[in-house]
């Protein structure tokens, strides 16, 4: 087949593909990322672009307006180049950097848009918790006595009879690689070497040799593998000192949105390989910017940790996750070995290790573990519970006694897939919003402080709350059409709402939400709930007796937590006992690179967790049911809510 030349604009890119070649997977090919969460399947309608030039071909779809065809918009997933052609993503379908909450942005955070700038409570990093500084890899200087005719040990014996000098080491290995090494270096380096030890399965392995004193050159990545971002944080693992964090989509989402189509990808043929090399780009990427930006050799990072749920951890260790979907939904594996960072394509110090936190089950992965570790939970008397709100709501309820969890499948709603003018949590992003209920004038505020794009996760949940509070919906998220404004609009796809005018917007189109958006958006809240009003029923609590509830993932750090209980996402409770604690898989994951006593409190969680499955739980059904209304059918389990809504 003759090939084609496909050029992407604003960035430039151009890549060479087959003719006949969709222009989705052109763009993948050509690094150019564009927003799809169905996997090229043609649902989501959110892979639009502009062919400015040359000869394609598009499937007839009805994500497409009339308007919007006429304005030569197309579905890249659905059209196939004929030849050279030059494609335009507009604003709407370009993925950006993720908002990372930082230090600084946790001090100045502030809740909706409130002229008393009123602060949310955030849990401060207890490092205390690092029990002990035991890093996984540790470099020690060494200075060797030569051998002599009446000290004639071997050079690896000399070895080991040093570190075992400076280090209580009982168990310890070297691969055949270094001892192939020892005798020249030794020598060469005048038995001045600086020896890596890391923790490995168990033992302690040699891990590396370096001639002279490379001691104080130690660095370590910990990372964040979610489904929807993945975020990398540098650490010099000598003085704990964090060195920089980064984050970027995960490509994976080119394949599928959610773990469930991914799992079904990765069963086609390359699907497995393609997902395993998207997100290892991805953590490649990240690692090389943070090493380049503070002027650190890839070399000098010796070890990685990696916390991701079930199916993440899969796809990075290239290991097939086809049975995590399938009763009785088992992982190959909950504790995975620490292995060479190299055997993932991982591109750190060629013998750096890679350790995955370990999960639970098929649901419940490393980043809840390490969140439960983060959180401290697991070391308190008070009972509490831990909801990481994303694509599956995955919730832990205990203390150092017990621990039970459980993944209620929520969608990704609350992350602007399947919202009509939904986006993630980047710049230009609509994250605060009020409705003035006298005249439905809508006030926001986007991301970067620039203009909008779309409407993300916290902006939904305002929007939901402002909605229901200005009357515009009822408590069942139906519009009332009899609302005197020109915002409330029929539309061919059902009533919808403007938020924001195309005048005012970056882009082509209104902002709104629809009455189908709110539909979705109570079914993704509902599942939450209902997942941790089991799990609390199960173990014969109320949410009353909880000291705390602690509210993880980046989604959770701009969320507005009185309207997120005005709309029922989170239980009504005093808000005093609500605290948010950030992205507690990269905390749990760097508390874990940073001590080997950590690492080892997550494998304890880990086996000290009994998992809910509530596919087969019939009370999830009737709490589901129960909470698909604003903010529950049965409003005594909300009174704050009742009085704030006069009902």
């Amino acid at each position: 087949m003759s090939k084609c030349k496909v050029t992407f604009h604003p960035d430039g890119k151009s890549v060479m593909i087959e003719k006949g070649e969709d222009l989705l997977h052109a763009a993948v090919a050509a690094g150019v990322y564009i927003n799809s969460s169905c996997g090229g399947d043609g649902v989501c309608g959110r892979c639009r672009v502009i062919v400015k030039r040359g000869e394609v071909t598009s499937e007839p779809t009805g994500r497409l307006s009339e308007e919007e065809k006429a304005r030569g918009y197309c579905l890249a997933c659905r059209t196939t180049v004929g030849g050279d052609v030059e494609v335009e993503i507009p604003p709407e379908s370009r993925l950006e950097e993720e908002q990372i909450l930082t230090e600084e942005a946790k001090a100045s955070r502030l809740v909706g848009l409130y002229s008393q700038a009123e602060e949310i409570e955030v849990i401060p990093e207890e490092e205390g918790l690092l029990l002990t500084h035991s890093p996984l890899a540790t470099k020690l200087y060494l200075e060797l006595p030569p051998p002599t005719l009446q000290d004639n040990i071997s050079d690896l014996e000399r070895l080991h009879r040093e570190i075992r000098r400076n280090r209580d080491i009982p168990i310890m290995q070297a691969g055949l690689a270094n001892v192939k090494r020892l005798g020249r270096l030794f020598r060469e380096a005048n038995w001045q070497v600086t020896v890596t030890l890391g923790k490995r399965n168990g033992t302690v392995e040699i891990v590396l040799i370096e001639p002279g004193d490379t001691s104080n050159r130690n660095y370590g990545v910990a990372v964040d593998v979610g489904t929807t971002t993945v975020a990398a944080q540098l650490i010099n693992v000598n003085t704990r000192q964090i060195l920089g964090t980064k984050a970027t989509h995960n490509t994976q989402a080119s394949y599928g949105e959610d773990v469930i189509s991914r799992i079904i990808y990765a069963s086609e043929k390359d699907g497995l390989e393609k997902l395993h090399h998207a997100v290892i780009d991805n953590i490649n990427s990240l690692i090389l910017r943070l090493a380049e930006e503070n002027g650190i050799s890839l070399s000098d990072i010796t070890a990685i940790m990696c916390a991701g749920n079930m199916t993440m951890t899969h796809l990075l260790l290239r290991v097939d996750p086809t049975y995590l979907r399938r009763e009785p939904y088992v992982p190959t594996a909950n504790f995975v070995p620490v292995i060479r960072a190299s055997e993932a394509g991982i591109k750190v110090n060629p013998r750096g290790l890679l350790s995955c936190l370990p999960g639970v089950s098929s649901y419940v992965g490393g980043d809840i573990t390490a969140g439960t570790l983060a959180s401290g939970m697991a070391d308190s008397e008070d009972l509490s519970m831990l909801i990481d709100i994303g694509t599956n709501g995955e919730i832990v309820l205990g203390n150092r006694d017990w621990l039970v969890c459980c993944s209620s499948s929520a969608g990704p709603a609350f992350e602007g897939c399947g919202v009509k003018s939904g986006m993630r949590a980047v710049k230009g992003a609509i994250q605060k919003l009020e409705i003035d209920p006298s005249n439905y004038e809508v006030k926001y505020i986007t991301i970067g402080n620039v203009r909008p794009r779309g409407i993300c996760g916290s902006g939904l949940i305002d929007g939901l709350s402002e909605l229901l509070k200005a009357g515009v919906i009822d408590r069942s998220g139906k519009m009332k059409k009899d609302i005197k404004t020109e915002r409330m609009r029929e539309r061919e796809e059902g009533p919808e709402f403007v938020l924001a005018w195309e005048k005012e917007v970056d882009g082509q189109r209104d902002i709104v939400i629809m009455e189908a958006d709110i539909t979705n958006l109570i079914r993704s809240k509902g599942a939450i709930y209902a997942g941790a009003a089991v799990l609390a029923r199960s173990m014969g609590l109320k949410f009353s007796d909880l000291e705390g509830i602690f509210i993880a993932g980046g989604f959770g750090n701009y969320m507005n937590i009185e309207k997120a209980i005005l709309i029922g996402l989170l239980p009504d409770i005093s808000l005093d006992r609500i605290h948010f604690i950030g992205n507690s898989s990269l905390t749990g994951a760097r508390r874990a690179i940073l001590s080997y006593e950590a690492l080892n409190k997550v494998k304890e969680i880990a086996h000290k967790m009994t998992y809910f499955e509530l596919s087969v739980d019939p009370r999830f059904m009737d709490e589901y049911t129960g909470a698909l209304f604003l903010p529950h059918t049965d409003m005594e389990l909300f009174p704050s809510v009742k009085k704030k809504l006069k009902l």
